[in-house]
Protein backbone atom coordinates (compact mmCIF):
# COMPACT_ATOMS: atom_id res chain seq x y z
CA UNK A 1 0.00 0.00 0.00
CA UNK A 2 0.99 3.55 -0.32
CA UNK A 3 2.21 5.25 2.37
CA UNK A 4 -0.32 7.88 3.87
CA UNK A 5 0.67 10.98 4.07
CA UNK A 6 -1.31 13.93 5.91
CA UNK A 7 -0.85 17.53 4.27
CA UNK A 8 -0.07 20.52 6.02
CA UNK A 9 -3.09 21.71 7.46
CA UNK A 10 -2.53 25.29 5.10
CA UNK A 11 -1.17 24.03 2.29
CA UNK A 12 -4.00 25.52 0.39
CA UNK A 13 -3.74 29.36 1.90
CA UNK A 14 -0.38 29.49 2.35
CA UNK A 15 1.00 30.86 -0.80
CA UNK A 16 -1.92 33.94 -1.09
CA UNK A 17 0.19 35.85 0.75
CA UNK A 18 3.34 35.89 -1.92
CA UNK A 19 1.37 35.54 -5.39
CA UNK A 20 3.36 38.59 -6.72
CA UNK A 21 6.70 36.84 -5.84
CA UNK A 22 5.68 33.61 -7.24
CA UNK A 23 4.99 34.92 -10.60
CA UNK A 24 7.97 37.42 -10.54
CA UNK A 25 10.97 34.94 -9.13
CA UNK A 26 10.13 31.21 -9.55
CA UNK A 27 11.75 29.65 -11.79
CA UNK A 28 10.44 27.96 -15.22
CA UNK A 29 10.85 24.42 -16.12
CA UNK A 30 13.26 23.26 -18.88
CA UNK A 31 11.51 22.76 -22.52
CA UNK A 32 13.60 19.58 -22.93
CA UNK A 33 10.58 18.16 -20.39
CA UNK A 34 8.68 18.25 -23.30
CA UNK A 35 10.85 16.51 -25.44
CA UNK A 36 11.56 14.09 -23.43
CA UNK A 37 7.52 13.54 -23.17
CA UNK A 38 7.24 13.36 -26.75
CA UNK A 39 9.70 10.90 -26.85
CA UNK A 40 9.15 8.09 -24.01
CA UNK A 41 5.38 8.74 -23.50
CA UNK A 42 3.86 9.75 -27.00
CA UNK A 43 3.53 13.23 -25.60
CA UNK A 44 1.60 14.89 -29.07
CA UNK A 45 0.07 18.55 -29.13
CA UNK A 46 -3.41 16.89 -29.37
CA UNK A 47 -2.80 15.28 -25.96
CA UNK A 48 -5.05 16.54 -23.21
CA UNK A 49 -3.36 17.65 -19.78
CA UNK A 50 -4.38 18.22 -15.87
CA UNK A 51 -2.21 20.09 -14.22
CA UNK A 52 -2.36 19.70 -10.61
CA UNK A 53 -1.83 22.46 -8.00
CA UNK A 54 -1.11 24.28 -11.08
CA UNK A 55 -0.21 27.90 -8.95
CA UNK A 56 0.31 30.61 -11.08
CA UNK A 57 0.46 28.74 -14.52
CA UNK A 58 4.55 28.45 -14.77
CA UNK A 59 4.16 24.59 -15.52
CA UNK A 60 0.95 24.93 -17.73
CA UNK A 61 2.62 27.64 -20.18
CA UNK A 62 5.21 24.98 -20.93
CA UNK A 63 2.22 22.80 -22.21
CA UNK A 64 0.07 25.60 -24.01
CA UNK A 65 3.65 26.81 -25.84
CA UNK A 66 3.47 23.16 -26.86
CA UNK A 67 -0.42 23.27 -28.34
CA UNK A 68 -1.58 21.17 -25.66
CA UNK A 69 -5.15 21.82 -24.22
CA UNK A 70 -4.25 22.23 -20.23
CA UNK A 71 -6.75 22.73 -17.08
CA UNK A 72 -5.28 23.64 -14.31
CA UNK A 73 -6.43 22.39 -11.61
CA UNK A 74 -5.68 24.95 -8.30
CA UNK A 75 -7.20 25.51 -4.97
CA UNK A 76 -5.96 28.46 -4.03
CA UNK A 77 -7.77 31.84 -5.38
CA UNK A 78 -5.43 34.06 -5.54
CA UNK A 79 -2.98 32.05 -7.53
CA UNK A 80 -5.72 30.43 -9.96
CA UNK A 81 -7.03 34.17 -10.40
CA UNK A 82 -3.04 35.05 -11.16
CA UNK A 83 -2.97 32.22 -13.54
CA UNK A 84 -6.12 32.91 -15.33
CA UNK A 85 -4.78 36.76 -16.31
CA UNK A 86 -1.26 35.30 -17.51
CA UNK A 87 -2.32 32.56 -19.83
CA UNK A 88 -5.91 34.66 -21.15
CA UNK A 89 -4.08 34.61 -24.80
CA UNK A 90 -4.15 31.03 -24.72
CA UNK A 91 -7.75 29.63 -26.14
CA UNK A 92 -6.99 26.04 -25.32
CA UNK A 93 -6.61 26.89 -21.57
CA UNK A 94 -8.71 26.59 -18.58
CA UNK A 95 -8.59 26.38 -15.08
CA UNK A 96 -10.65 25.31 -11.67
CA UNK A 97 -11.10 25.36 -8.57
CA UNK A 98 -9.94 21.47 -7.11
CA UNK A 99 -7.40 19.38 -5.36
CA UNK A 100 -5.27 16.82 -5.64
CA UNK A 101 -7.87 14.36 -4.69
CA UNK A 102 -10.96 15.87 -6.25
CA UNK A 103 -10.30 17.62 -9.04
CA UNK A 104 -13.96 17.91 -10.34
CA UNK A 105 -12.58 16.46 -13.55
CA UNK A 106 -14.59 14.48 -15.78
CA UNK A 107 -13.53 10.56 -15.31
CA UNK A 108 -11.07 9.23 -18.28
CA UNK A 109 -10.84 13.00 -19.78
CA UNK A 110 -6.66 13.72 -19.91
CA UNK A 111 -3.68 11.22 -21.39
CA UNK A 112 -1.40 13.23 -18.65
CA UNK A 113 -1.47 14.86 -15.23
CA UNK A 114 1.15 16.83 -14.34
CA UNK A 115 2.23 18.12 -11.04
CA UNK A 116 5.13 20.69 -10.37
CA UNK A 117 6.36 21.85 -7.38
CA UNK A 118 3.24 20.40 -5.61
CA UNK A 119 3.33 16.62 -5.36
CA UNK A 120 4.77 16.52 -1.77
CA UNK A 121 1.42 18.80 -0.54
CA UNK A 122 -0.86 16.01 -1.57
CA UNK A 123 -2.26 13.25 0.21
CA UNK A 124 -1.13 10.35 -1.36
CA UNK A 125 -3.37 7.51 -1.56
CA UNK A 126 -6.43 9.72 -2.41
CA UNK A 127 -4.69 11.35 -4.96
CA UNK A 128 -3.52 8.27 -6.11
CA UNK A 129 -7.04 6.99 -6.60
CA UNK A 130 -8.41 10.42 -7.95
CA UNK A 131 -5.80 9.95 -10.72
CA UNK A 132 -6.70 6.90 -11.58
CA UNK A 133 -10.17 7.72 -12.13
CA UNK A 134 -9.49 11.15 -14.31
CA UNK A 135 -6.83 9.24 -16.78
CA UNK A 136 -7.50 7.46 -19.92
CA UNK A 137 -6.34 3.79 -20.10
CA UNK A 138 -2.69 4.07 -20.54
CA UNK A 139 -2.94 8.06 -19.32
CA UNK A 140 0.92 8.90 -17.67
CA UNK A 141 1.12 10.94 -14.42
CA UNK A 142 4.31 13.07 -14.86
CA UNK A 143 5.94 14.79 -10.95
CA UNK A 144 8.10 17.43 -11.27
CA UNK A 145 10.62 19.56 -9.51
CA UNK A 146 12.64 21.96 -9.65
CA UNK A 147 15.15 20.94 -6.85
CA UNK A 148 17.71 23.98 -5.69
CA UNK A 149 21.30 22.61 -5.52
CA UNK A 150 22.27 23.50 -1.87
CA UNK A 151 26.31 23.15 -1.93
CA UNK A 152 27.70 23.02 -5.13
CA UNK A 153 28.79 26.68 -4.64
CA UNK A 154 29.80 28.45 -1.82
CA UNK A 155 26.96 31.50 -2.42
CA UNK A 156 24.26 28.22 -2.34
CA UNK A 157 26.03 26.96 0.57
CA UNK A 158 25.74 29.71 2.42
CA UNK A 159 22.07 30.61 1.46
CA UNK A 160 21.14 27.04 2.59
CA UNK A 161 22.45 28.75 5.71
CA UNK A 162 20.11 31.15 5.87
CA UNK A 163 16.54 29.20 4.63
CA UNK A 164 18.04 26.62 8.03
CA UNK A 165 18.07 30.16 10.33
CA UNK A 166 15.13 32.17 9.54
CA UNK A 167 12.80 29.95 7.86
CA UNK A 168 9.23 28.66 9.98
CA UNK A 169 9.26 25.04 8.76
CA UNK A 170 11.91 24.52 5.82
CA UNK A 171 12.78 21.02 6.60
CA UNK A 172 9.01 19.60 7.38
CA UNK A 173 7.76 20.56 3.80
CA UNK A 174 11.01 20.20 2.16
CA UNK A 175 9.84 18.53 -1.44
CA UNK A 176 13.32 16.43 -1.02
CA UNK A 177 11.52 14.62 1.77
CA UNK A 178 9.06 12.76 -1.42
CA UNK A 179 12.28 12.41 -3.46
CA UNK A 180 12.51 8.94 -3.99
CA UNK A 181 12.11 6.42 -6.40
CA UNK A 182 11.39 3.62 -4.14
CA UNK A 183 8.98 6.24 -2.43
CA UNK A 184 7.41 7.03 -5.61
CA UNK A 185 6.86 3.67 -7.25
CA UNK A 186 3.83 2.49 -4.80
CA UNK A 187 1.46 5.52 -6.06
CA UNK A 188 2.18 5.05 -9.76
CA UNK A 189 2.11 1.36 -9.80
CA UNK A 190 3.75 0.64 -12.80
CA UNK A 191 6.95 1.33 -14.32
CA UNK A 192 8.68 4.61 -13.09
CA UNK A 193 11.20 6.62 -14.89
CA UNK A 194 13.52 9.36 -13.57
CA UNK A 195 14.68 12.36 -15.99
CA UNK A 196 17.12 15.13 -15.03
CA UNK A 197 17.83 18.25 -16.32
CA UNK A 198 19.88 21.38 -15.48
CA UNK A 199 17.94 24.57 -14.95
CA UNK A 200 19.74 28.16 -13.52
CA UNK A 201 18.26 31.22 -12.53
CA UNK A 202 20.78 34.53 -12.10
CA UNK A 203 19.45 36.83 -9.83
CA UNK A 204 19.74 40.88 -8.65
CA UNK A 205 19.70 41.67 -5.05
CA UNK A 206 16.24 42.23 -5.32
CA UNK A 207 15.39 38.98 -7.07
CA UNK A 208 17.06 37.34 -4.81
CA UNK A 209 15.23 38.68 -1.75
CA UNK A 210 12.16 37.97 -4.00
CA UNK A 211 13.02 34.87 -4.65
CA UNK A 212 12.86 33.92 -1.09
CA UNK A 213 10.31 35.70 -0.17
CA UNK A 214 8.15 33.13 -2.66
CA UNK A 215 9.00 30.01 -0.48
CA UNK A 216 5.95 29.44 2.13
CA UNK A 217 8.58 28.53 4.97
CA UNK A 218 10.54 32.39 4.65
CA UNK A 219 9.24 34.61 7.04
CA UNK A 220 6.02 37.28 5.58
CA UNK A 221 7.32 40.49 3.65
CA UNK A 222 7.37 43.26 6.75
CA UNK A 223 7.94 41.21 9.42
CA UNK A 224 11.00 41.89 11.87
CA UNK A 225 11.55 38.11 11.14
CA UNK A 226 11.68 39.24 7.20
CA UNK A 227 14.28 42.36 8.01
CA UNK A 228 16.99 40.32 9.99
CA UNK A 229 16.71 37.71 6.88
CA UNK A 230 17.08 40.17 4.62
CA UNK A 231 20.34 41.90 6.28
CA UNK A 232 21.69 38.11 6.01
CA UNK A 233 21.21 37.63 2.43
CA UNK A 234 22.54 41.23 1.52
CA UNK A 235 25.79 40.04 2.96
CA UNK A 236 25.87 36.81 1.12
CA UNK A 237 25.16 38.68 -2.02
CA UNK A 238 27.65 41.12 -1.14
CA UNK A 239 30.27 38.51 -0.79
CA UNK A 240 29.59 36.46 -3.88
CA UNK A 241 28.12 38.28 -6.55
CA UNK A 242 29.62 38.74 -9.74
CA UNK A 243 28.81 41.57 -11.60
CA UNK A 244 25.71 42.13 -9.87
CA UNK A 245 24.59 38.56 -10.06
CA UNK A 246 23.69 35.74 -7.70
CA UNK A 247 23.03 32.28 -9.37
CA UNK A 248 20.55 29.73 -8.00
CA UNK A 249 21.42 25.68 -9.46
CA UNK A 250 18.83 23.54 -10.26
CA UNK A 251 18.22 19.78 -10.90
CA UNK A 252 15.04 19.67 -12.48
CA UNK A 253 13.92 16.25 -11.87
CA UNK A 254 10.58 14.31 -13.32
CA UNK A 255 9.36 10.93 -12.56
CA UNK A 256 7.12 9.92 -14.70
CA UNK A 257 4.83 6.57 -15.31
CA UNK A 258 1.94 4.73 -16.81
CA UNK A 259 -0.54 4.31 -13.49
CA UNK A 260 -1.79 1.11 -12.61
CA UNK A 261 -4.78 0.06 -10.65
CA UNK A 262 -2.59 -2.54 -8.97
CA UNK A 263 -1.08 -1.54 -5.52
CA UNK A 264 2.17 -3.08 -5.50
Amino acid sequence: MTATRTPAANATTRFSSRVEDYIKYRPSYPVEIVDLLADRCALTPESPIADIGSGTGILTKLFLDNGNTVVGVEPNADMRAAADAWLSEYSQYGSMNGTADATNLPGRSVDFVLAGQAFHWFDRDKTRTEWLRILRPGGWAVLIWNDRRVDSTPFLKEYEAVLNEFSTDYQDINHKNVQDLALLQPFFGGDLYEARFDNFQHFDLEGLIGRVASSSYAPERGTEKFAEMEKALSRIFAAHQKSGRVTFEYDTLVYYGQMSGQMV
